[in-house]
């Protein structure tokens, strides 16, 4: 027998190295951080989603309402991400608003809450209210009396939000009503504004829009703090920086009337307002 036949027959097979255990609890930490950095980077940058906390959108936005905004629209920075960590300088990709978007944003200065606001004054603009008269650049903008706008009382609009001067009924059912007219900008662009009356809101100073700048106000026009106040002790916002949005209003997905109970399942479907999911802006 030759060597290599002797070595050949004597050679033991090399057994494979065990294979490494799988370890459940790392994979799942993996596969939870992956995922948070695909729900940061969507939120950041692409969709994110909204509550309405305030009746200062009335008659466009309920409390408990919630929708998505667009990021892209009108830039990025650092109050495009979680926080406004402090990550992107200035703004890049920058582009104005048009007059008439709903828009989410941070009040200036150093106030890290988010607002919701419709855009009525770019840069260069002048605003102004006259006896409730809405002037834009020396222009009253056309104003409709159109019909009432109704609401029925509930758990998150009841009757210290409504105002006891407009609460009524409507089928022996209780309801908020609002006197409601129809705005349209230099444009043809409409949307609906509530009038409680005269207030303080309805006559101002005139506004210049600075460089950078826009001017935003509520749709229920006597019940919104916003750029016809400064923004003195949480009374109004001011103008608000373009580097301060953080998105464009583009369709809700959910409404509530609040009456849900999280322990009560069914509940959740007997509360919402499902014609108000899908409305887009």
């Amino acid at each position: 027998m030759s060597d290599i036949d002797t070595l050949s027959s004597d050679t033991a097979p090399v057994a494979p190295a065990p294979a490494k255990p799988r370890s459940e609890t790392r994979e799942t930490l993996t596969f939870l951080l992956k995922l948070m950095v695909v729900v940061l980077i969507f939120r950041s940058f692409i969709f994110s989603p909204f509550s309405i906390p305030s009746e200062s959108m009335l008659p466009r936005l309920l409390i408990g309402d919630y929708l998505f905004i667009s990021k892209w629209n009108y830039g990025y920075s650092k109050h495009s991400l979680p926080f406004s960590v402090p990550l992107i300088p200035g703004r890049i990709f920058a582009n104005l608003p048009t007059r008439g978007d709903v828009v989410v944003f941070k009040a200036p200065p150093g106030n890290r809450t988010d607002y919701i606001k419709r855009v009525i004054g770019l840069p260069g603009d002048t605003i102004q209210m006259r006896d409730g008269q809405l002037i834009l650049n020396g222009v009253a903008v056309p104003k409709e009396r159109i019909a009432d706008f109704t609401l029925p009382l509930t758990p998150n609009f009841g009757p210290q939000e409504c105002g006891a001067a407009y609460q009524d009924t409507d089928k022996g059912q209780p309801i908020c009503r609002y006197e409601r007219f129809r705005e349209t900008l230099p444009g043809g662009r409409s949307y609906d504004v509530l009038d409680r009356g005269t207030t303080i809101a309805d006559d101002t100073g005139v506004f210049a829009v600075p460089a950078g700048h826009v001017f935003m106000m509520g749709d229920n026009r006597d019940d919104s703090a916003d750029s016809r106040f400064p923004q003195v002790e949480g009374q109004g916002i001011g103008m608000v920086p373009l580097e301060n949005l953080e998105g464009k209003a583009v369709i809700g997905f959910f409404s509530t009337d609040g009456s849900a109970s999280w322990l009560l399942p069914w509940t959740w479907f007997t509360a919402a307002r499902w014609s108000r999911i899908g409305e887009g802006f």
